[in-house]
């Protein structure tokens, strides 16, 4: 919660096991992130004013009860940490980086953020929220299928899908070259598609 004390361990400047505290000074930020051409957003990052430094990335953020609530992930500016937050996803990344030793995800390629749906579709369809693509990044899967920046996300792989999340929960390895349909909002109508994820590599 925002105020809840918390502890930032891990190697920073190469000084090893090395313990800061704070507090958890926000919650549900995003962090654009991008590794050569892919660019994603990570949603519902917790932020921090527990000092961070370069080596801090994958270490733990910690409660006051010892539990781990966050892996320590960027350096936003002067008293300004974020930290990816412990749910259901990172949970199945430990537990298949424990037995595999890797994890392989897949790749759609897209950008968005959270958006409301037209009230008119929100009526015939019960959604109040979608995902609406800020970028769609060339030679992509997600372009190759045909989506494009400012459409409306609603559904992937037939599941309702509300921010950034909703699709990365669905784009564990198995996911990597087996069909996923996505249903859009395009200029008022629904349009279907069908992405061939690639592994990301």
């Amino acid at each position: 919660m925002v105020g809840q004390l918390v502890v930032a361990v891990g190697n920073p400047l190469g000084l090893a096991g090395s313990v800061t505290a704070g507090v958890v000074s926000a919650l549900g930020r995003s962090l654009p992130t991008r590794s050569g051409r892919a660019g994603r957003v990570v949603e519902d990052v917790i932020q921090t004013d527990a000092a961070l430094n370069p080596g801090n990335s994958g270490g733990a953020l910690a409660d006051s009860h010892a539990r781990v609530v966050g892996i320590n992930t960027a350096v936003a500016g002067v008293g300004l940490g974020l930290a990816v937050p412990v749910n259901a996803t990172t949970r199945r990344i430990v537990e298949t980086l424990l037995a595999h030793g890797r994890v392989r995800r897949a790749y759609l390629g897209v950008v968005g953020s959270p958006a409301p749906v037209p009230a008119a579709v929100a009526q015939k369809y019960g959604r109040k929220d979608g995902l609406r693509l800020a970028e769609v990044i060339g030679g992509s899967p997600a372009a190759r299928a045909g989506l494009r920046a400012g459409d409306l996300v609603l559904d992937v792989g037939r599941t309702p899908v509300q921010d950034a999340q909703g699709i990365q929960r669905q784009l564990f390895g198995e996911a990597i070259g087996v069909p996923l349909p996505v249903t859009v909002l395009r200029n008022g109508a629904m349009v279907d598609v069908v992405a061939l994820p690639t592994e990301l590599g």
